[in-house]
């Protein structure tokens, strides 16, 4: 097994172990996709990449990171959407989605534009949403509104007809963003949820919506089809065994429930987190996620070396393996992978047209 070996999970199978992880472009208009997105996801299709997941869509508007993030609230987002997941499809791929609400972390500036709270009472500003009037503090100061258990089951709904119209739109593999701060990993996080009612205090109340959202999108997404979530295991905050633990027996409640895969990440609920940065430094932690909870996993980071992608897999660290940025680099990394790898028919994980070319040039030189 390795990195060019297929994967199956339910009723699907990738052509390889190569996965696009979500990468917000921060391109869209009221949530819609346009020209500059089917170009971006259709090239990372091509380029030999077994999934493609398009990057975190928000089930609301108040849920989107910016202004110019995707969503997928509405049936005009929705038909987009499709033509999206058609086209991946095309390619080879198998089309995914992420779906999730930024909660304390939205109504912010695209990062190339300052990367911080739109000031409030600004236009384009809203108001934005946590378990706790907790702020999260350096860019992104505003302090957000406290949910009633009214926005909770209102969120919640959201979440469900996003997934609605994500099966409906065509996408065939769903991750629920679970991770990085945005709203359900502060529902998770010690650092975010103050809470005292049945949705905060120990581990139980606080996973308690992320378990809730979950088996309300375990109802109305197909049996045959991957669901998935990347979810933040650590905080790197100095009490990491203990958070660990607590998202460990998540995830086995998950699994028990119907989780398919988890995306192994971190949680980015505080500004000051000691985060160790380096090769497939998050791999090892996904080991023992897969080994304990019993399920598939995948994760990202300092994972753009082919050798090293290759490695964790071999080694039973990942199921999948997420290349980000040097996708960006390069679409056909999957491509240029095969051939760092010494494999003798690289030319397989790419459409067939660019295949006879590559092929004939390696035969004849011309």
């Amino acid at each position: 097994m390795g990195l060019f070996s297929p994967f199956s999970l339910k009723g699907i199978t990738l052509r390889n172990r190569i996965a696009v992880p979500p990468m917000c472009q921060y391109s869209a208009v009221d949530g819609v996709s346009n020209e500059w997105h089917r170009v971006h996801y259709n090239s990372l299709a091509r380029g030999g990449a077994g999934l493609v997941i398009v990057e975190a869509t928000a089930v609301s508007p108040e849920g989107r990171i910016t202004p110019a993030c995707l969503g997928i609230w509405n049936d005009a987002q929705a038909e987009k959407l499709g033509q999206i997941a058609r086209e991946i499809k095309a390619s080879g791929a198998v089309p995914g989605i992420q779906i999730g609400h930024a909660g304390r972390k939205a109504s912010a500036n695209k990062p190339w534009e300052g990367d911080d709270h739109i000031p409030a009472g600004e236009t384009a500003a809203w108001e934005t949403l946590s378990p706790s009037a907790v702020a999260f503090g350096a860019n992104l100061p505003r302090l957000p509104k406290a949910m009633t258990l009214d926005d909770i089951k209102r969120v919640r709904e959201d979440f469900v007809r996003a997934a609605q119209r994500a099966r409906d739109a065509g996408f065939e593999w769903l991750e629920l963003h679970f991770a990085h701060g945005y709203l359900a990993q502060s529902f998770f996080s010690v650092h975010a949820n103050q809470r005292t009612d049945e949705y905060g205090g120990n581990a139980v109340g606080r996973s308690r919506f992320l378990r809730e959202t979950f088996d309300a999108v375990r109802e109305v997404w197909p049996e045959n089809l991957p669901l998935t979530a990347r979810f933040g295991v650590l905080e790197f905050d100095g009490r990491d065994e203990e958070t660990l633990q607590e998202a460990i027996t998540l995830t086995k409640q998950w699994r028990e429930n119907g989780l398919d895969l988890l995306s192994v990440s971190m949680g980015f609920s505080t500004p000051d987190a000691n985060i160790p940065w380096g090769t497939a430094f998050l791999a090892p932690i996904a080991e023992r996620v897969r080994r304990e909870a019993n399920i598939p996993v995948t994760s990202a980071w300092g994972i753009d070396a082919p050798a090293i992608a290759n490695e964790t897999i071999e080694k039973g660290q990942l199921d999948l393996v997420m290349v980000g940025r040097a996708h960006l680099k390069n679409p056909h990394w999957s491509y240029q992978a095969a051939l760092a790898l010494h494999k003798t028919e690289p030319s397989w994980v790419l459409p067939a047209p660019y295949a006879h070319w590559l092929e004939r040039y390696r035969v004849s030189g011309d």
